[in-house]
């Protein structure tokens, strides 16, 4: 069962889900509002914040030229709330279009915690009757992420995001998929460009635009990159598919948690910081078009994927040397 929407914890985002906004009154149809549209101001109920959820993805996907005919679609499908609202709000809004959407989810192998989001991700694909496919890093890498991050010096989140990369990428393109969707919201876009920022790292910068196709690599598309984080929560508690999921019990160990919970606290203190960051990144992209894309990609030497040098971060984290 999704849980009420006063009772679900959606983070610091500015979103009216206190109980004085029952007393509200939707801006378009005087139904009981409940929530203000970080983006219009406007005071929506259930009906009206959806539809408005839905218009703003589908801008995205225009304005980006995300989606094209023809073409097939794999949606990064964790279990968690974002990919979990990313592949039920696609298959609503490409219903008779001419593409193909199916889902992949990556079994990183986290004692006590993907077993649930799994469990979730394979009951969303069957109710939305979306192929979904299973892989996981023992079958991709020879081991669990508990055991490959086990007294290491990396913190378990940069094995994870790594490796899960890699493997996504490969079932991706593998399955024939022409573009790469993943959950990404607004918070998740401005802590990469603010890491990416206080660590001075230029090219991972430049890597983030959702414009640079590379060599070897499935086109990555974000339709939620624009959405607050605690909006996508909102609509999966009115859709009916908020999952019920715990945290990664590795989350607190990364860099971007403390990020996030510095743009928390500016978002709280400044609302819109978070817009802002994002919007100035694309400023500067779009001020950088002749810049070359970023380091030509090779082939690694070890597993053929694309790759900064002769070996690629997930050869050179597992310790591959031939």
């Amino acid at each position: 069962m999704s849980p009420s929407i006063n009772n679900c914890d959606l983070g610091d985002a500015d979103l009216e889900d206190r109980p004085e906004l029952n007393k509200m009154r939707c801006s378009i149809c005087e139904d009981a509002a409940v929530a203000r549209s970080s983006r219009s101001r406007k005071l929506l109920c259930s009906s009206h914040f959806m539809e408005a959820f839905e218009d703003q993805v589908a801008e995205t996907l225009k304005a980006g030229r995300m989606i094209e005919d023809g073409d097939r679609i794999a949606v990064a499908l964790s279990g968690g709330k974002d990919s979990t609202v990313l592949l039920y709000v696609l298959k609503k809004i490409l219903a008779g279009e001419a593409v193909e959407l199916f889902a992949i989810t990556i079994d990183e192998g986290i004692k006590g915690y993907r077993e649930d989001t799994i469990g979730y991700a394979r009951r969303i694909s069957e109710d939305l009757c979306v192929e979904l496919k299973m892989i996981s890093f023992r079958d991709e890498f020879g081991s669990d992420l508990d055991r490959i991050a086990k007294g290491r010096d990396q913190a378990p989140c940069t094995f994870c995001g790594v490796l899960r990369k890699s493997a996504l990428n490969r079932a991706a393109r593998d399955l024939g998929a022409t573009k790469l969707a993943t959950g990404h919201n607004l918070d998740d876009e401005a802590q990469s460009v603010m890491m990416n920022y206080l660590k001075g790292d230029i090219e991972r910068l430049f890597r983030l635009s959702p414009r640079r196709p590379r060599p070897g690599l499935v086109p990555r598309i974000k339709p939620l990159r624009h959405i607050a984080e605690k909006e996508v929560a909102l609509y999966g508690i009115l859709a009916g598919v908020y999952p019920e999921a715990p945290e990664c019990p590795y989350a607190h160990s990364s860099l971007r948690f403390e990020i996030r919970r510095m743009m928390n606290g500016l978002e709280r203190d400044h609302p819109g910081t978070k817009g802002s960051v994002l919007r100035g990144f694309e400023k500067i992209l779009s001020s950088a078009e002749d810049r070359p894309a970023v380091t030509p990609l090779s082939c690694c030497r070890i597993c053929g994927e694309p790759s900064v040098g002769d070996l690629c971060k997930a050869c050179h984290l597992l310790g591959r040397s031939r």
